[in-house]
């Protein structure tokens, strides 16, 4: 009897085991975030310029209507709080900073309640509506780059109080750099508004904004940054707000149009080799810039959603899917009961799932620019 006893006893914590391991690693995967790499070289803050993709909520604090501080949106992030992202979670730049191990997520550089450290460790100067032409910020009234760098410069100042000049460089030197933004220039801008159609061809709309980036990347590089990380656009054409507003079977046959897709894929060829160029000649220097794909990776989930685990790709997760974003947006809208199966969370941006997706695809950058091994 006794070795019954203990035999049964002995089953039942097994059975037990495998229950609590099973159910712990359940919860460990069901939750998006990047494992923590081993590294040569360490990053000392994050600091991200752009647009809505990057931005975590500066247009909180201006006076603008392009917000999104109100559910539905950041209905899957931390406490269910609508921080201004326009994601039902976290952006890509948060899941960047928790890899390279800075901070869990990046908070806005507007954000008054910032304290010292958070702001050490790195901010967002990004807002969403912004773009590299300067009119494109001023359609929705939002903070345009050169500004951005503005605030960058007053961020240096804030630093050298607290750490001295010398110190303060340093960090800076070995800070991570993420710039992102150009979409809203074409989307917003060009093909929606005519001012620019008037005066540039595509080709040269294009070239226009990528002069534009250079010399704000030529001013982060002025003021002390060393590793600097560059998005390319995405497949516009698949955006769902793009085939709502542009394709002639909006309703009836969703689908992505070529030919704006099209555009971003000239654009991110020759975005790709200015920033080439622009690697090759401050290599000596200690420059490194990195160009980052994120048409490919999109392109991939919205071509064969299947294999990433999502089903809808042409609509976003509330309201009709097909025009609400931002302001046209309310508390009331009907939003998806699975935010995980929708590539976009509005008619304009990723659902945090697809951002998620987009990261694990740059990571080998980032071990790049860690050294990892």
């Amino acid at each position: 009897m006794r070795n019954h006893h203990t035999h049964s006893s002995s089953s039942f914590s097994f059975i037990i085991f495998l229950f609590l391991f099973f159910i712990s690693f359940s919860f460990s995967t069901s939750k998006l975030e990047p494992a923590k790499p081993k590294r040569k070289h360490s990053v000392s803050a994050i600091l991200v310029f752009g647009d809505s993709t990057v931005d975590p909520g500066n247009n909180n604090y201006i006076d603008t209507i392009f917000k999104c501080n109100f559910p539905p949106y950041g209905q899957d992030f931390k406490n269910k709080i609508p921080t201004g992202r326009f994601c039902n979670g976290r952006l890509v730049t948060d899941f960047i900073a928790s890899y390279i191990g800075v901070k869990e997520n990046v908070p806005p550089y507007l954000d008054p309640n910032l304290g010292v450290n958070e702001l050490i460790s790195g901010v967002s100067f990004a807002s969403a509506g912004s773009g590299y032409d300067p009119l494109t910020p001023t359609i929705t009234n939002v903070i345009d780059i050169p500004t951005q760098l503005e605030y960058f410069r007053e961020y240096k100042r804030k630093l050298e109080i607290k750490m001295g000049k010398q110190k303060m460089e340093k960090h800076i030197e070995e800070a991570l750099f993420c710039v992102s933004a150009g979409t809203n220039d074409f989307v917003i801008n060009y093909f929606t508004i005519p001012i620019r159609r008037k005066t540039f061809t595509v080709e040269a709309y294009q070239q226009f904004v990528i002069s534009n980036l250079k010399q704000f990347i030529q001013g982060l590089w002025k003021e002390g940054a060393r590793k600097i990380t560059v998005a390319g656009i995405p497949p516009i054409g698949c955006l769902p707000i793009v085939i709502t507003l542009f394709s002639g079977e909006a309703l009836t046959n969703r689908r992505c149009i070529d030919r704006f897709s099209t555009v971003a894929t000239n654009y991110n060829f020759l975005l790709q080799n200015k920033l080439g160029l622009m690697q090759m000649s401050l290599a000596h220097l200690g420059s490194k810039i990195f160009y980052l794909d994120v048409y490919n990776p999109v392109y991939e989930v919205i071509h064969d959603p299947r294999k990433f685990g999502f089903k809808e790709v042409f609509s976003g997760c509330f309201g009709s899917g097909y025009l609400e974003a931002s302001f046209l947006c309310n508390p009331k809208s009907y939003v998806c009961s699975n935010t995980s199966a929708y590539v976009f969370f509005d008619s304009i941006h990723p659902s945090e799932k697809t951002y998620f997706n987009l990261f694990r695809s740059l990571r080998p950058i980032y071990d790049s620019i860690l050294g990892c091994f």
